[in-house]
């Protein structure tokens, strides 16, 4: 038997972040969105009326037409409404500082989400709250964070598997490439950033020089590796050509590997 659909309430005063989530809501069946407001303090009364299980709360109100600009005081107000349950709150915002986090930790937030980090999109925030709804009940927050690092590790360790057994060694930049690239798409399944584009954000280096890395390292590892190794662990389709695997081919068979793996 399926749940219901979780009841999420967004406090945000940025209209594009708020029509995204609206639109990233209306394809999926596992959210319901109860409200949208610029305002902690309309955002009480929709916790008031609505009962939301999940809150995005934007750190920064500053285009907030009512309320507080500083987000910090809903966090308290929401304690003194003595609900009969906790509702989830992600924090959202444009601030990277651990002093920051650390007070919003403590004052009862679940998760912080960076928007300027590569990962973020509305959607994955609203996966943070499906995840997050499925820990409740048995998992405090700071195991919650653990769980999510734990998975990225056991990821990490399978794709440095992989590519040790094919002869893709430590040494290749192109391997950094390669093992980034399989992460974020298995990570990211829904995400309109193409794997290269998000590459060149996080090692702030061009196209073309991430394809030649990539391309490089996997030269590199039909040159070196006995044919039986590669056959063995290698067993997609191999451009005639050059007898070699294109680079979205190689990334793209790692990646539905892993997958299984997982």
């Amino acid at each position: 038997m399926e749940s219901k659909p979780m009841k999420i309430l967004i406090i945000e005063d940025d209209v594009e972040d708020c029509n995204n989530f609206i639109n990233c809501i209306k394809q999926r069946k596992d959210i319901e969105l109860v409200g949208v407001t610029d305002s902690d303090i309309d955002g009480l009364k929709y916790v008031k009326t609505k009962q939301p299980e999940g809150i995005v709360l934007d750190l920064e109100l500053n285009n907030s037409t009512s309320g507080n600009t500083d987000s910090l005081e809903f966090l308290s107000n929401l304690k003194k409404l003595k609900l009969n349950y906790e509702p989830i709150v992600i924090v959202t915002t444009h601030v990277n500082s651990k002093r920051t986090y650390d007070i919003l930790h403590r004052k009862g937030v679940d998760l912080i989400l960076y928007k300027d980090h590569p990962k973020y999109s509305c959607n994955h925030v609203l996966n943070q709250f499906i995840n997050l709804r499925k820990e409740t009940v048995t998992t405090t927050t700071s195991s919650i964070e653990e769980i999510f690092e734990d998975n990225e590790k056991k990821i990490s360790r399978c794709i440095h598997h992989e590519l040790d057994l094919i002869g893709v060694t430590s040494k290749l930049k192109g391997r950094q490439y390669i093992h980034d690239a399989i992460l974020y798409l298995i990570q990211n399944e829904k995400s309109d950033l193409n794997v290269i584009q998000y590459l060149t954000k996080v090692h702030k280096k061009s196209e073309t020089t991430i394809t030649n890395g990539i391309k490089n390292a996997i030269i590199h590892a039909w040159r070196v590796s006995a044919v039986e190794d590669l056959l063995e662990h290698y067993t997609n389709r191999i451009d005639p050509e050059t007898g070699l695997p294109t680079p979205m081919e190689f990334i793209y068979y790692y990646r539905d590997k892993i997958k299984r793996m997982i």
